[in-house]
């Protein structure tokens, strides 16, 4: 229910014919957008000619009445032209996988490694495809391990749009150099749970049934929280590809269950072999070394914090040797101590993940974010490191970290602001074999080393690159557009596209202080979009977008939602204030302690600049934010409670004081009242003192001021921000009589980007901007 309206002139909702034109109208238009399909992975194979190679592209695409990202794959045959261009060829039609948690080429491209986690079953299904047939197959039971890891963090939301994977953690899946083995991370056996009866407890090794016993719960175990809950500890594998020979043999006895129940278990459980690394290191991105290693990255079990969209999680780079799977009878007398010895490669740097060797295996790259498990910023500006690796494959505390790229602390404006890598791929090398192809963000756009990257208005295009040879020194890199299948969408949504533009505005810095780092006195941006068709001088309403984190960054990419804001009417406003990611250290550690009056002066000032163009107009003006945006947007019609007409926040942060005791990542509300003193600080136990510095921090401080309807969008299932965090700001503002509309999202946890949720989520926010700023 609204409330701050009159009740007797109240229309219940779905039954005004005005509003159900509206809501059809948008909805059709919405559609439009979110079904614009989108590129998950892409993997290039060399064919048998110079002249050609193929490609395969992983594709995913909303389905709102199944509710659900429908995945299929789309393959070309890529021939080079006398000209220097390209041409693809591509298949008539993509071909959908279902039940697919994995796909994994090997290193020569001829054989596909393909996992299956099927929902409700418990088993574990590898299959090893060929070029035209399944060759292999194999089912893991779950007295084996659980479900294979292939979590990818692949679904980030910006602003209701799905990007691409954000730091996977624990997804690790290697083919080792000759093909015949696969290491991979999944989820530990499940623990033995205590049995009772009609009798009491019943003794493990008990023959008779009872049909009246039941399994009790055991231990509580904690997970590692957001999108990890119920999940148990992730634990390294390896299995034999070619011990698995019985294709033929294993299908042909589907029909008598016994038969096949026997041999799943004994052809399924012999040849994967744990790799034995303990509970006190949870694993993943598994890599396989050049000798007979296995490195991966390990993160301490001892207290496990929430880790999704969290890099300030200490984590080390560990090596271990790989299973050799030796005969029964060897196997039997058990593995020697050096067998068993797990190195730590990294003790001198506080972070390393995304480990990569080399294609001639000299040395082994990785990605560092010590900045932020260092300060405590659960993003900051990244670091890149090399460790020479030992030509004779034995290991040794004497490997050194060199650095290759460091922190950059205080760019210049416009310069080279450090790495902020969201993945490697999984070959990032060049022909030389010692250039790696890197992807960051560098101020407000994504860019590929010194290459420009789409913009806001733009759907996503296929881009083939390659290096150039005996050409001018300013120049290393050509870029072609390839016409594609994937980049179709209805022609309405390309009409609305192409009457938009954008620019990406400098904003100076207001009340610059000595006592800052110069770095946090730098000007930060906004990206503004604005249509070019406008029937008027009247200026469009302005829908001000804030990002979370706080420590993330909007890019100037192709995002659906926004585009489908900006089509409706709306100029778009999308604020990278100063603690974004892009604009160097300093900068980013700028913010934590002064949340709720930096990054709020600054969205102010973003505004102002643009009303002082004859941008916007000032009584015209919505803002709408995700999680730390929603604790902005919050905190902005709190402190300016004059200046914005509309608001939206989706599961925001409004109260420090609740989320502390609620959240899987309570050292963060320390942090980012307390600044860097947040680390020595946290306790599981906050004293009055913290709470109070929590609540004056928190946009819940400032509610009695608000005068702005707002739309309240949260998930049930959030444990990063649980709903009763908006649920008290929201009731707070109905208790004074705002106009206040909530709605909940059962089943979505902190992103809501369930398709449905995701479609209804942006069609009411869509609706509600339209209601109060025309």
């Amino acid at each position: 229910m609204d409330v701050g309206v009159n009740p007797a002139e109240e229309v219940p909702e779905g039954l005004d014919e005005v509003t159900q034109q509206e809501y059809a109208s948008l909805s059709k238009l919405l559609q439009g957008f979110i079904e614009i399909p989108t590129i998950d992975k892409a993997w290039s194979f060399r064919s048998g000619s110079e002249e050609g190679s193929h490609a395969m592209f992983m594709i995913s695409q909303p389905s709102l009445l199944a509710n659900k990202r429908r995945k299929s794959v789309l393959s070309s045959y890529v021939v080079k032209e006398s000209n220097n261009s390209v041409k693809f060829h591509w298949s008539p039609f993509p071909t959908e996988v279902t039940g697919v948690s994995a796909m994994v080429p090997s290193p020569s491209g001829s054989k596909l490694l393909v996992i299956r986690n099927s929902e409700g079953d418990l088993t574990t299904h590898f299959e090893i495809w060929g070029p035209s047939e399944v060759k292999k197959e194999f089912v893991v039971p779950p007295s084996i391990h659980g479900s294979v890891y292939s979590d990818g963090w692949s679904v980030v939301d910006r602003g209701g749009d799905v990007m691409a994977d954000v730091r996977m953690r624990f997804e690790g899946i290697s083919w080792n150099s000759n093909e015949t083995a696969v290491a991979y991370v999944a989820e530990e056996p499940d623990a033995t749970k205590p049995t009772f009866n009609g009798f009491g407890y019943q003794k493990e090794g008990t023959t008779h049934k009872d049909c009246g016993s039941w399994k009790g719960q055991g231990d509580w175990e904690e997970d590692w929280g957001e999108s990890y809950a119920g999940k148990r500890q992730p634990a390294l594998f390896v299995i034999d590809i070619d011990r698995f020979e019985y294709l033929h043999m294993f299908h042909a006895l589907r029909f008598n269950y016994f038969m096949y129940q026997v041999l799943k278990q004994t052809f399924c459980s012999g040849e994967v072999c744990p790799v034995a690394v303990g509970r006190a290191l949870s694993v993943g991105q598994v890599e396989w070394a050049p000798s007979k290693y296995l490195v991966f990255v390990g993160w301490p079990s001892n207290r496990k914090l929430g880790i999704k969209y969290c890099y300030n999680r200490p984590c080390a780079l560990y090596a271990v040797k790989a299973p050799s799977f030796k005969s029964e009878v060897s196997r039997t007398r058990g593995n020697s101590a050096e067998d068993l010895a797990i190195f730590n490669l990294t003790r001198s740097i506080s972070s390393a993940f995304f480990p990569r060797f080399s294609p001639d295996g000299k040395f082994l790259v990785f990605l560092s974010a010590k900045s932020s498990v260092d300060s405590g910023a659960h993003m900051a500006t990244d670091s890149l490191h090399k460790i020479d690796w030992p030509s004779d494959g034995e290991l040794s505390p004497s490997l050194q970290v060199v650095d290759v790229v460091p922190v950059v602390m205080c760019p210049e404006y416009g310069c080279f602001p450090g790495l902020y890598c969201s993945n490697f791929l999984s070959k990032p090398w060049l022909s030389d074999g010692h250039t790696m192809v890197l992807s960051s963000v560098w101020g407000s756009a994504q860019t590929i080393l010194s290459v420009n990257v789409l913009s806001p208005i733009d759907i996503p295009q296929i881009k083939y690159g390659s290096h150039m040879e005996k050409i001018p020194a300013d120049v290393e890199w050509s870029w072609l557009d390839i016409s594609s299948p994937l980049t179709k969408c209805s022609e309405n949504a390309v009409s609305c596209l192409a009457s938009l533009q954008f620019s990406i505005l400098k904003i100076p810095v207001r009340g610059i202080s000595e006592n800052f780092t110069k770095g946090s006195n730098n000007p930060f941006e906004a990206i503004y979009v604005s249509s070019t068709s406008k029937k008027s001088d009247v200026l469009d309403p302005l829908i001000t977008i804030l990002h979370g984190g706080p420590h993330d960054v909007a890019s100037s990419s192709f995002s659906k939602t926004s585009a489908f804001l900006c089509v409706l009417g709306f100029s778009l406003l999308i604020v990278n204030y100063r603690g974004s990611r892009g604009f160097g250290e300093e900068a980013l550690q700028s913010l934590p302690g002064k949340v709720g009056s930096q990054d709020v002066d600054d969205v102010l000032t973003a505004i102002d600049l643009v009303i002082d163009k004859g941008l916007a107009h000032p009584s015209k003006i919505a803002v709408v934010g995700l999680s730390h945006g929603g604790f902005l947007a919050t905190h902005l019609i709190g402190q300016a409670p004059d200046k914005f007409s509309a608001a939206a926040a989706r599961n925001p942060v409004c109260n420090f004081a609740l989320m502390v005791g609620t959240s899987d990542i309570p050292d963060w509300c320390f942090f980012l009242a307390y600044g860097n003193e947040g680390n020595p600080r946290f306790t599981e136990s906050p004293s009055a003192e913290h709470l109070a510095l929590f609540y004056s921090k928190s946009p819940i401080s400032h509610v009695s001021k608000v005068k702005t309807p707002t739309l309240f969008l949260l998930g049930a299932r959030d444990v990063r921000v649980p709903m009763s965090d908006g649920l008290q700001y929201a009731r707070a503002l109905r208790e004074k009589g705002v106009e206040t509309k909530v709605i909940v999202f059962p089943n979505d946890i902190h992103p809501i980007n369930r398709p449905q949720s995701d479609f209804e989520s942006f069609l009411n926010i869509g609706l509600w901007f339209k209601k109060h700023c025309k």
